[in-house]
């Protein structure tokens, strides 16, 4: 059950407050003995209430009278400083992050090869977008769309996301895909591609009917493998990850290849 304490308020606050509701305005004597909340703590309690804005006083009654705001008015601004306090949090949590962006590098890359995977469509989607946000000068993606991973809309949008995250960094991003690929796409993918991502300089987009594999090459030293599912689904089973600086060589002289050879891709 919710509880006034899940807003921030102790327990005698919370029952100070209760007992003013059902009581009407009191003398902090006659609180005390309503909620239970010792007489050396009641006017400690209240003052913390005034200060929530929860309660008002009649300071110029002998002794001093003490009234509940409407519950309605109360948990209005419990929440708003609640989310004041959160957004207070957010912000110190990005300067944290911030700082630690300079502290925390990367060790140097090891020349020895490394591979991992991820299988199923939600977590093949989340690795290849973990790589795509790793990557510092050159993205490639090969092939059919990534988006067909998990929901196309959904998964398009994610992607183009990282995408242009990765574009306003600088990153160079070439996509080499089929002819026929974007008239596959519903036209709401489309869009996120061409209205999002072709005004970039940095982003190119180019077409060839000899491609036949899906993958992205990652600053020429790492690739992303899609696997496609075993009994035929339209969806990724899996991915694989690997750094090879000879395999990864080899997938970079077969893209220019096709590169040099495919028709440029434009807004429609």
């Amino acid at each position: 059950m919710s509880s006034l304490r899940d807003l921030g308020l102790s327990e005698y606050e919370a029952r100070a407050y209760r007992s003013l509701l059902e009581t009407g305005p009191t003398t902090a004597k006659e609180l005390s003995r309503a909620s239970d909340v010792p007489m050396g703590r009641i006017y400690d309690v209240l003052n913390s209430l005034e200060t929530y804005n929860l309660v008002r006083s009649q300071t110029a009654s002998r002794p001093k009278k003490y009234v509940a705001v409407e519950p309605d008015t109360a948990l209005d601004r419990l929440l708003e400083d609640k989310k004041r306090e959160l957004q207070e949090k957010v912000g110190q949590y990005e300067e944290i992050v911030d700082d630690l962006s300079t502290q925390l590098e990367s060790a140097e890359p090891v020349e020895e090869p490394f591979w991992t995977a991820a299988v199923g469509p939600d977590n093949s989607l989340d690795l290849l977008l973990e790589r795509l946000a790793a990557a510092d000068d050159e993205i490639i993606m090969v092939g059919s769309a990534p988006a067909r991973q998990v929901d196309i809309l959904s998964g398009t949008e994610r992607i183009v996301d990282e995408l242009e995250a990765a574009l306003e960094r600088g990153v160079e991003v070439s996509l080499l895909v089929r002819p026929d690929l974007f008239e596959s796409l519903p036209e709401e993918a489309n869009r996120e591609y061409y209205e999002r991502l072709f005004h970039y300089d940095n982003y190119s987009a180019r077409a060839s009917p000899n491609i036949r594999t899906t993958f992205e090459l990652l600053d020429g030293v790492e690739v992303c493998i899609e696997v496609p599912h075993p009994l035929g689904r339209e969806e990724t089973f899996g991915v694989i990850d690997m750094k090879d600086s000879d395999f990864t060589a080899d997938i970079s002289q077969a893209f220019e290849e096709h590169w040099a050879e495919a028709k440029p891709v434009g807004p429609p």
